[in-house]
């Protein structure tokens, strides 16, 4: 599995032939940085421009397998639950998915663009199972802040945590939180089932 950041909440994970595009971000958005390419499957966590740019995500004459809500799905060799929690963007209310997927035995936790603690469904604590990799925002102004990301990390018992969503600012406390102040960024992630023994609460950031 490879993994690549293109800020804010877009991420590209690619296995072999297979790509998934999570949150990229619109052409409608502030943020927009004109990063694209093709992908088998999209999922967005919440209908605003930082995260449904679908067209970020679509190149050439394939059009992708679009996730978009709660729900069970299934993409090639992708099984993917969705799970309602709320976010707060700009003083407005959004419905925010939290996803679990696994792919190439990997199991993955993206928590988008979750708003609070409280609004995380007891479905999916019951279904969420020590993920992986877990992809959490860390931000605290549209978002649950670093303190609680990295408390709802370790409530999981993830083995290997992605903060996203940050400034310099709030990216410096979760370091902190996690006691992973050393930790250097990387330009990608290449990681197998096997690299996540013996991990817990390993932090990784992307350039």
């Amino acid at each position: 599995m490879i993994i690549q950041y293109f800020g804010k909440q877009f991420f590209k994970i690619s296995q072999g032939d297979f790509t998934v595009a999570i949150n990229p971000i619109s052409k409608d958005s502030k943020i927009f940085d004109k990063a694209k390419f093709g992908s088998n499957a999209v999922l967005i966590t919440t209908n605003h421009p930082d995260f449904n740019g679908i067209d970020s995500a679509t190149f050439g004459e394939n059009t992708p397998f679009i996730i978009s809500g709660p729900g069970e799905y299934e993409v090639g060799d992708m099984y993917v639950e969705g799970f309602e929690s709320r976010a707060n963007i700009d003083g407005k209310e959004y419905i925010n998915t939290i996803y679990l997927f696994t792919l190439d035995d990997i199991r993955v936790a993206f928590l988008g663009a979750l708003g609070s603690r409280e609004s995380v469904s007891k479905s999916f604590i019951e279904s969420v199972d020590e993920p992986d990799l877990f992809f959490v925002p860390v931000g605290g102004e549209s978002t649950i802040d670093a303190a609680t990301a990295q408390k709802l990390a370790n409530s999981f018992n993830a083995k290997m945590v992605v903060p996203m969503d940050y400034d310099s600012t709030s990216l410096k406390v979760f370091l902190k939180e996690s006691g992973a102040e050393g930790t250097k960024p990387v330009d990608k992630l290449t990681i197998k089932k096997k690299d996540f023994v013996g991990k817990q609460g390993e932090v990784v950031i992307f350039e």
